[in-house]
C-alpha cells in the first residue's frame, strides 16, 4: 500500500520532484491513477499541477525520454536499460531511448581528491608520478582521469561520484514502490512488467555502482582473449604486426588501487571508434575492423557465453595493424550453455530458413509465459518463409531478431532475462559493422563460427561428455531419492507437510473480502446501536438532553456516523470499479 511507502520521509522529497517532472512533461493523469499525488497531498506536499506545459503535440516516446532526462542519473541510466527490452517496446520507443546520453559535469576536485585520498591511502600526487586534476570524461556515476605510474605506464583513473551512491539508492527504493503500484493498478503499465524491469535494473546498476566488479568482467573477457586469433581473416594473410600483437585489447587492471569506488586500468592510446575519417587518414582497413570486431563478440557470446553488452562506438578504440581495444565492462552479458545451444539453432534456423528449428526454440523461450501455440508457430513459420530464397548478404540478424521479438510482444510475452542484453548487442554490433563497411554482411561473418560451434557440440567427446553428466546428475537424484521421501513422509506424520498455491491476484481479493467484511460489521454495529438506542427512548429515567435520553441520541449518533461511513466506502469503492482500466 502507498500509505506504507510514505513511511520513507527521507525519500518524499525526491517523490515529489518526480512526480512534477511527470506532470510537466504531460503525464499527470499516471501520477493520479498510480496514487502519487493523493500520497504527497496526505504528507502536506503539493504536486504543482499547474506546473504542466504544453507537451501535447510531442510523441510519448520522446516525452518519456526528455522527463528520464531531467529526474537524473538513475532515471537515465533506467532508460538505457529499456533500450535492450526489444520484446516489450515497439522501435520508435527503442529508438528514443537509445538517445539517453550519460555525461555530467565534472565534480568537484575538492571533493574528489578527499573521496581518492581515502581510497588509495594517501594523496593522489604521492601515489601516482603524474595525475591531471582534469578529467578526461564525466558521466552520472563516475569521471576518468589521466594518470602515470611510477615505472612510467600511463593509466587512467576512474572514480565515482562522491555521494553519489545514497542518491542512487533513494531512487531505487523509489522505482521498486512505483513498479509495485504500477503492476497493481495500471493493466497497461502491467503489459510491460515493471517489476521484472526494475529488479533487472536495480541488479545491473548495483553492480555498476561496484569498479571492482567491472574489473573482474574485464580480467574474465581478457583472459578468453588469450592467444586468441581470428581463424576467419577476411583478408586472408597476416601481417608481422598483427601475427606478434593480440588483435583484439582488454585494458590491463592495476588492482593494487583498484576498489569499489576506483579503478585503475591501463591507458589505450587509439583512434575512438566514431572517429571514421581518423580511421581513414591512419590508413587502417574498415572491412578488416568491421569483419575482426563482429568476430570478437561472436566468439564472447557463441563460445565463452559471456560478452561485453554495450559494444558501441565510444567503447571501441582502432590500433595499428588494424587491431581493436574495447573498454567499460560496466554492462555484461552471460548465457548457459543450454543457452547457447538454443542459440546457435535459432541463428542458423534464421540463416538458413528452417522455420521448424526457429519455432522449435521461441516455443521454448516462450514457456516462461502462456501462449497459443499454434498461433504462435504459424506466424513465425510465415515470418521465416518470407526469407526464402534471399541471398545470405541480403539479411540482417539485427532486424530479424528486431521482428521475432515483435513476434513476441504481440503473443504478450517476453524474452527471459539473460537473452534481452544479447538481442540488443548483435542490434548495435550490425550497426558499426555497417557503419565502417556498407557492405558488411552480419549472416555470412556469422555462419562459420555458428557452424563451428555447432560441430564442436555434437563431437563424439561433446555427446559423451554431456551423456556422462546427465547419467551423474541421475544417479545422484536416485540416490537421495529414499532421503527425500523419508523427510516427506516424516513431515507428513508431524502435520508440518505445507502445499502452497499461488493465485494470481490472490492479495487483491483478500483485499476485496476484508473490505466487505469490514462493511458488513459495521452494518450490524449500526443496526444493533439503532435498535439499542430505541429500546433506551422507552425507558425512563436518567440523564436527559433537550428532553430526549443522552444515551439514546448518542447512540443514534454513532449510528448515524456509522452509516454515513457505510455510504461514502460503497460510493468510493463503486467510482473505484468505474475508473479500472478493462
Amino acid at each position: 500500500m502507498l500509505w506504507q511507502a510514505m513511511t520513507a520521509v527521507r525519500d518524499l522529497g525526491r517523490l515529489q520532484d518526480i512526480a512534477s517532472i511527470l506532470i510537466r512533461y504531460g503525464f499527470g493523469d499516471l501520477v493520479q491513477r498510480m496514487g502519487l499525488a493523493n500520497a504527497l497531498e496526505r504528507a502536506g506536499r503539493a504536486v504543482h499541477w499547474d506546473k504542466a506545459e504544453g507537451f501535447a503535440h510531442v510523441p510519448p516516446p520522446e516525452r518519456v525520454r526528455l522527463a528520464l532526462e531531467e529526474m537524473g542519473p538513475t532515471f537515465v541510466k533506467l532508460g538505457q536499460v529499456l533500450a535492450t527490452r526489444v520484446d516489450l517496446f515497439e522501435p520508435e520507443w527503442i529508438a528514443e531511448f537509445s538517445k539517453l546520453q550519460d555525461s555530467a559535469p565534472a565534480a568537484p576536485w575538492d571533493d574528489v581528491r578527499r573521496q581518492l585520498t581515502e581510497d588509495l591511502g594517501a594523496q593522489p600526487e604521492e601515489v601516482f608520478a603524474a595525475f591531471s586534476r582534469e578529467p578526461l570524461a564525466a558521466a552520472s556515476i563516475a569521471q576518468v582521469h589521466r594518470a602515470r605510474l611510477e615505472d612510467g605506464s600511463e593509466v587512467i583513473v576512474k572514480v565515482r561520484r562522491p555521494g553519489i551512491r545514497p542518491i542512487i539508492e533513494a531512487d531505487l527504493r523509489w522505482l521498486a514502490r512505483l513498479a509495485q503500484l504500477a503492476e497493481a493498478e495500471s493493466e497497461e503499465l502491467r503489459a510491460f512488467h515493471p517489476l521484472e524491469v526494475v529488479s533487472q535494473f536495480t541488479q545491473s546498476l548495483r553492480q555498476e555502482l561496484d569498479f571492482a566488479v567491472e574489473c573482474r568482467n574485464a580480467e574474465r573477457i581478457r583472459d578468453n582473449f588469450t592467444g586468441y586469433h581470428d581463424k576467419n581473416n577476411p583478408d586472408g594473410k597476416d601481417t608481422s604486426c598483427e601475427t606478434e600483437l593480440p588483435q583484439i585489447i582488454i585494458p590491463r587492471v592495476y588492482w593494487t588501487w583498484t576498489g569499489e569506488r576506483i579503478c585503475v586500468q591501463e591507458f589505450i592510446t587509439g583512434i575512438p571508434g566514431r572517429d571514421l575519417q581518423a580511421v581513414d587518414q591512419a590508413g587502417l582497413d574498415r572491412k578488416v575492423l568491421a569483419r575482426r570486431g563482429a568476430h570478437a563478440v561472436l566468439k564472447m557470446i557463441v563460445e565463452d557465453g559471456y560478452f561485453h553488452a554495450d559494444p558501441h562506438s565510444g567503447n571501441i578504440f582502432y590500433l595499428p595493424g588494424n587491431r581493436i581495444a574495447i573498454i567499460d565492462f560496466g554492462m555484461v552479458g552471460r548465457l548457459s550453455e543450454g543457452r547457447r545451444d538454443q542459440l546457435i539453432r535459432l541463428l542458423l534456423g534464421l540463416v538458413r530458413q528452417k522455420p521448424e528449428r526457429v519455432t522449435t526454440v521461441m516455443l521454448d523461450w516462450a514457456s516462461y509465459g502462456s501462449v497459443d501455440e499454434g498461433a504462435l508457430e504459424l506466424e513465425i513459420q510465415s515470418f521465416v518463409d518470407q526469407y526464402h530464397g534471399v541471398a545470405l548478404k541480403h539479411l540482417s540478424l539485427g532486424t530479424m531478431l528486431s521482428d521475432l521479438a515483435a513476434i513476441l510482444r504481440r503473443h504478450h510475452l517476453t524474452l527471459p532475462a539473460d537473452l534481452t542484453l544479447l538481442v540488443k548487442t548483435f542490434i548495435t554490433l550490425e550497426g558499426m559493422g555497417r557503419e565502417l563497411d556498407p557492405n558488411f554482411d552480419m549472416a555470412g561473418e556469422a555462419m562459420p563460427l555458428l557452424e563451428q560451434a555447432m560441430r564442436v557440440r555434437h563431437t563424439p567427446s561433446a555427446i559423451i561428455k554431456r551423456s556422462w553428466e546427465a547419467t551423474g546428475e541421475a544417479l545422484s537424484l536416485l540416490a537421495d531419492l529414499p532421503q527425500d521421501l523419508s523427510r516427506l513422509l516424516r513431515a507428513a506424520r508431524r502435520g508440518r507437510l505445507e502445499i502452497h498455491i499461488d493465485v494470481t491476484h490472490l492479495k487483491r481479493v483478500g483485499n476485496q473480502l476484508d473490505s466487505a467484511v469490514n462493511r458488513l460489521v459495521v452494518g450490524i454495529v449500526v443496526a444493533a446501536l439503532i435498535i439499542g438506542s430505541s429500546i433506551v427512548m422507552t425507558v425512563t429515567g436518567g440523564p436527559s438532553l433537550i428532553g430526549l435520553s443522552f444515551f439514546a441520541l448518542f447512540g443514534f449518533s454513532g449510528a448515524v456516523i456509522g452509516g454515513l461511513w457505510l455510504l461514502v466506502s460503497i460510493w468510493k469503492s463503486s467510482r473505484a470499479d468505474r475508473e479500472k482500466p478493462q
